[in-house]
């Protein structure tokens, strides 16, 4: 059952599930593209490759929240100062996030996975971490509504493990339910995101 899930119901979920998402944010993410437009120019999104299932590379799109503003020499300025006030507004909500419905319809993510992380932290991975990339990644995971970041890489792990090792219809249910709770009360969320978190630099899953 859970390989039928798997390979046919959870697909045909993440296409009836964007639809729906796209019927009822299409606004919404015109009003975004238009504001993000006017508060930091182009391009309006922000896009990096990613590992995806089995560890395939695909490129991953979300709003952009950070201006392009460089010192004196040329070089970009440190993230924390370039990330504007409305850019923090969009991350606390996760409205950054909303793009990557495009990458659920073009099939190289799923509604609910372990999050995408950097391509560079795939060297550090040992090979129970790894499982992770056994599923297609998604945009909220079992990590995500147990703390996101507010927990460190060795119990993201864990919970990333964990929900590939029990994946089931009824828990990207609850999984998806958990996480409309968080965002609307803004719980476990960090307003620096991923690329202001401590690098993943290899851990113990036992240790």
């Amino acid at each position: 059952m859970k390989g039928i899930y798997v390979n046919y119901i959870k697909r045909l979920l993440d296409i009836l599930l964007f639809f729906i998402a796209l019927l009822v944010l299409f606004f919404p993410i015109t009003i975004l593209m238009i504001f993000v437009k006017m508060k930091m120019g182009s391009p309006i999104f922000f896009t990096q490759d990613r590992p995806g299932l089995y560890g395939r590379i695909f490129r991953m799109y979300k709003f952009r929240t950070m201006t392009n503003e460089c010192d004196p020499s040329g070089n970009l300025l440190p993230n924390e100062k370039r990330l504007t006030k409305f850019g923090k507004f969009l991350r606390s909500t996760s409205l950054d996030e909303l793009p990557e419905l495009f990458n659920v319809i073009i099939g190289d993510m799923s509604f609910v996975g372990p999050r995408p992380l950097r391509v560079e932290y795939l060297e550090h991975y040992n090979k129970e971490q790894a499982k992770r990339h056994d599923v297609k990644p998604g945009i909220t995971g079992w990590a995500q509504v147990n703390g996101r970041n507010t927990i460190g890489w060795d119990e993201r792990f864990k919970y990333d493990v964990w929900y590939v090792d029990n994946q089931s219809l009824w828990l990207d249910i609850r999984i998806l339910w958990l996480t409309f709770i968080k965002v609307m009360r803004r719980e476990g969320i960090n307003s620096t995101d991923d690329k202001f978190v401590e690098p993943f630099k290899g851990v113990s899953l036992n240790g």
